[in-house]
Order: C-alpha cells, then sequence, then structure tokens
C-alpha cells in the first residue's frame, strides 16, 4: 500500500533564476533555504521548501514542472516503489525519492517521510530567517483536466488520495489529512497547471498580503471569494511568468474522522456564496486572456473571444 503524509513543494521552470527567487521571496513573503547552480529552494515557514524554482533549460518555457509529495511515516519508497509497480505505472527510482507522471503527463516526486525538526505549534517555534507576514505552508495544488475521472482514479488508486466532493461532475477534490483538500482538478478540456496555494493566518494577513501584492502591479484573476465547497476564503493573484495562479487562502473547512464525500450542484453559490463566478480568463493562459483579465475587459463589457477564433 501507499500512504501520502503532505504535499512537500512545488517546481516551476523559471527564465531567470536569480530574478525568480528575488521576485518570490519579495512579493509573497517566502525565505531562501538553498540555492544551488539551477534550483533554488523557498519554503513558506520553517520548513526546508514550498516552492523550487528551477532554470529553464535551452527551448524549455518557464511554467510548471513538477509536484512533489512526502509519504506517510510508515510507508518507505520501497514500499510506494512495490505499490506503483502492482498498478503498472512507470516510475524511476533514485536515493532521494521516486519520479513518476499522472496520466496527462505532469510530472510527480514522492519524497521519503521526514522527522520535522520541532513539533512545537509554529508560533511557539525560534522564528530564524522568517520575514513578517509570511504564508503558514504550501496547502493545495489545482490542475485542469480533459479526463477527470481517470485522474481522479489515478490520485486515489496510485497515491492513495482520499475523495472529500464532487461540484456536479466538473469538479474534484482530494485530501490526505484533515484539510478539505490538498488537490482539486476542474474539467476544462485540456490539461494545464492552474494554482498553488499559500495558507494565511486569516482575511486580514490576505488583505495585507494582497496591498503589498498590488505594489508591486499584481492583479486578481478572481477574489476574494468564499468558496461553498471547501468553505476557503480565497484570492487568486495571476502569475504571468510561470503561466499559474497563486492563491492566497484561509479557513478551509477541517474535515472529521469518517467523512463521507458529497456532490454539490454546480452553481454559482458552490463556487463562491459572496458572488460572481470567476471571469472566462480565469481558466486560460493565453496572452488574450491575461490582457483582457489586466484591463478587467470583461467586466467592461468587452466579452474575451473564443481561444478558437482568437
Amino acid at each position: 500500500m501507499i500512504a501520502l503524509h503532505r504535499l512537500d513543494h512545488v517546481a516551476l521552470r523559471v527564465a531567470d533564476l536569480d530574478e525568480a527567487a528575488t521576485r518570490w521571496a519579495q512579493q509573497f513573503g517566502l525565505t531562501v533555504r538553498a540555492r544551488h547552480a539551477r534550483t533554488v529552494d523557498l519554503s513558506c515557514d520553517d520548513e526546508p521548501r514550498a516552492l523550487v524554482l528551477q532554470a529553464a533549460a535551452a527551448g524549455e518555457e518557464p511554467g510548471f514542472a513538477r509536484v512533489g509529495w512526502e509519504l506517510a511515516r510508515g510507508c518507505s519508497l520501497e514500499d510506494a516503489a512495490a505499490h506503483l509497480q502492482a498498478h503498472g505505472v512507470a516510475h524511476e527510482r533514485d536515493a532521494d525519492g521516486i519520479a513518476l507522471h499522472d496520466l496527462e503527463g505532469n510530472a510527480l516526486r514522492l519524497l521519503p517521510y521526514r522527522e520535522p525538526a520541532s513539533r512545537l505549534v509554529p508560533h511557539a517555534r525560534p522564528a530564524g530567517p522568517l520575514p513578517v507576514g509570511h504564508p503558514r505552508k504550501l496547502g493545495h495544488v489545482n490542475f485542469l483536466t480533459a479526463r477527470i475521472h481517470e485522474q481522479q482514479a489515478f490520485y486515489a488508486d496510485v497515491l492513495g488520495m482520499r475523495l472529500t466532493d464532487w461540484l456536479g461532475d466538473g469538479g474534484v477534490w482530494l485530501h490526505v489529512g484533515s484539510d478539505h483538500h490538498v488537490m482539486a482538478l476542474v474539467d476544462k478540456g485540456y490539461s494545464h497547471f492552474h494554482h498553488l496555494a499559500f495558507d494565511t493566518v486569516d482575511i486580514g494577513g490576505m488583505r495585507d498580503a494582497l496591498d503589498h501584492l498590488g505594489r508591486h502591479g499584481r492583479w486578481l484573476g478572481w477574489g476574494p471569494t468564499r468558496h461553498g465547497v471547501g468553505g476557503n476564503i480565497a484570492s487568486y493573484v495571476r502569475i504571468v511568468e510561470e503561466s499559474c495562479f497563486v492563491e492566497l487562502y484561509c479557513d478551509m473547512e477541517q474535515l472529521q474522522a469518517g467523512h463521507e464525500p458529497r456532490v454539490w450542484p454546480d452553481d454559482r453559490y458552490s463556487s463562491n456564496t459572496w458572488g460572481p463566478l470567476p471571469p472566462r480568463s480565469y481558466f486560460r493562459f493565453d496572452e488574450r486572456a491575461v490582457a483582457s483579465e489586466r484591463e478587467s475587459l470583461e467586466m467592461q463589457g468587452v466579452p474575451l473571444d473564443d481561444p478558437v477564433s482568437a
């Protein structure tokens, strides 16, 4: 069997490693933990890494590189490799982990369980180099998909995630602990890494972070929202450089033992109890969609062209 403990990191390819490391640290309050020739590790709190930036090779576009998952205590790399073998999943094992891909080619890495440096609550630990207002953790990831049912089965059967909720049959949320979700999939007819999510202490902390990001020229693709599914208050910051979003969130629903999956109606209230659904640009990463969002053209009555005809 296989069991995951937590989301370890997201890795992104970047055009300029030094520029990207400075940008992510300054704008999102992350801390640089390690620098190597072609990678930089950044953390939210005092974990070794939450975000890994890697220099794009010649011909590579900046963007998503992989998601890293830490195995649960008692589940070794040998156990995980045997489980993958039994499910016929191609993988490569090295001394530090296991590399594999999901059904749409998204790169994944399984890492061994790591005993935390301290089991004290975060506010009781020495601060070290952490800046004021840093995120509390990397909480979850979200992918757009063209194979939602197959991908849901892959992450449940192959990686051991547990089903939390469906939004109709167009969105699915999965968990490994008490947080409502550590991963979500949204059916949009194509595959793309949509967002990584940083946990903020509360909506006041989110406000401060958004004020800071606004001063750096960032904008929200959607939000702040109050999701019905998941319950979290969320704001989605467009990251043009690496073709994704960062979600800042708080108030995630905490699941009780024995949680039974629910099917939510695919309506506005399930997505945002406070009001609007996202603009069409929110699920797109082409230049026309980004320009429409940057200038808030949809709100001004200028519809976003279909990507095929644009």
